[in-house]
């Protein structure tokens, strides 16, 4: 059976997504931006993390909402679930292959994504 997309949605790669998020976190002062790759991780959850933070409630959930908006404005495509607008502490945009992690400083640092998934490959970006 074939599988049929809607019309709307554009084409587009894992890359292109990772750089309108890039770019939207940079709109937005997003604070040492880390790509990780789980490709070469065994039963990954996702291809990629990417993750950010800010240094205020304020600056992580306009991080998060400069993401979705870039990623509906360029690409076409809304996160296939999201979770922690209410507080704006950890916020979690997932696009199924990439998750985006919007921390603020102390849960970024309490919760170490980057130490837990060391094996992966980290790209600093920032």
């Amino acid at each position: 059976m074939t599988k049929i997309k809607p019309a709307a949605l554009k084409e587009y790669s894992r890359e292109e997504l990772i750089q309108v998020i890039i770019e939207a976190i940079r709109d937005k002062k997003g604070n040492e931006i880390v790509n990780i790759d789980l490709s070469s991780i065994k039963n990954p959850i996702c291809d990629n993390f990417i993750i950010c933070h800010g240094t205020s409630k304020r600056q992580v959930d306009a991080i998060a909402e400069s993401v979705e908006k870039m990623v509906i404005t360029n690409l076409g495509q809304k996160p296939w679930h999201k979770e922690g607008f209410q507080n704006a502490e950890w916020i979690l945009l997932d696009y199924v292959d990439v998750v985006v992690h919007v921390f603020n400083e102390q849960n970024r640092s309490f919760y170490n994504l980057e130490g837990l998934w060391a094996d992966a490959k980290i790209n600093n970006i920032e």
